[in-house]
């Protein structure tokens, strides 16, 4: 019995410590952050600002990524020899966001391969909140691409040959047939990259800058506020928290289950 007993109790243990890792942190923020401070922390000046600017400019970036993610996901899916570019594509999910903060200077600041170009335009990228959108979408656009891409190739072929026998086009077969049939796993997806764009920090920082009204999202905030008010940090940290959990739990709860 001891020796059945064992292994269960060697990965409950494990796992366990695993589990307290990853939540312990978070309840040490919330228990840690009394009412008091908690109203004190929201009256920070730069509380309600990086706020609707996180909202609007993770709202902006997620509907580019679906709009833009959904085709290329489906053509990646029905391709299966173009796993070299999948990797290319899945490249800022492993390297630093400072990379890619970096490259994006490099593409589209003063002196990038863009930049000459969109001066001559009369536009201007970088330290800007557009600058923000297109940081948060390059960090967390590829998590949705590959959710929707493994979702797209487990459906059943037969769907999509029955589709074309019966005059359906390309985009009819993805839109009408592809999508929703696959539509939980896409919202899931589509979680999963706002969650990771509403807490993008150093692609941001070095695109966008730290200019609070204007490209100050609620991570960039919570590090301003760090040097100077503990308070202000907390009931930010809360705040996004609280964001962060409503909407996983709207996507991935009633949501998912009314569309599944």
């Amino acid at each position: 019995m001891l020796r059945r007993a064992g292994p269960k109790l060697l990965a409950g243990a494990l796992g366990g410590t695993l589990a307290a890792l990853l939540v312990l942190p978070i309840a040490a923020l919330v228990v840690g952050t009394d009412p008091a401070a908690l109203r004190a922390g929201l009256a920070h000046p730069a509380v309600w600002p990086a706020v609707r600017l996180s909202l609007l400019t993770t709202t902006v970036g997620l509907l580019a990524t679906l709009l833009l993610g959904t085709p290329l996901a489906w053509w990646l899916s029905r391709r299966p020899r173009r796993r070299w570019f999948e990797v290319l594509l899945e490249l800022p999910i492993v390297v630093p966001p400072a990379v890619v903060g970096v490259a994006l200077l490099m593409l589209f600041g003063r002196q990038g391969l863009f930049g000459p170009a969109l001066a001559d335009a009369g536009l201007r990228l970088p330290f800007t909140s557009a600058a923000v959108v297109l940081a948060q979408v390059v960090v967390s656009a590829p998590l949705y691409v590959q959710s929707a891409t493994a979702a797209f190739r487990g459906l059943d072929p037969e769907l999509f040959a029955v589709a074309r026998s019966l005059g359906a086009t390309p985009s009819r077969v993805l839109l009408g047939v592809a999508i929703p049939i696959a539509l939980p796993a896409l919202i899931g997806g589509a979680a999963v990259a706002w969650a990771r764009a509403l807490g993008e920090f150093g692609a941001t920082l070095l695109f966008a800058g730290n200019l609070p009204g204007r490209t100050q999202t609620l991570p960039l905030a919570i590090y301003t506020a760090l040097e100077s008010d503990l308070r202000a940090a907390q009931a930010i940290s809360v705040v996004l928290l609280v964001v962060a959990l409503g909407l996983l739990l709207a996507l991935r709860g009633p949501l998912a289950r009314g569309v599944a």
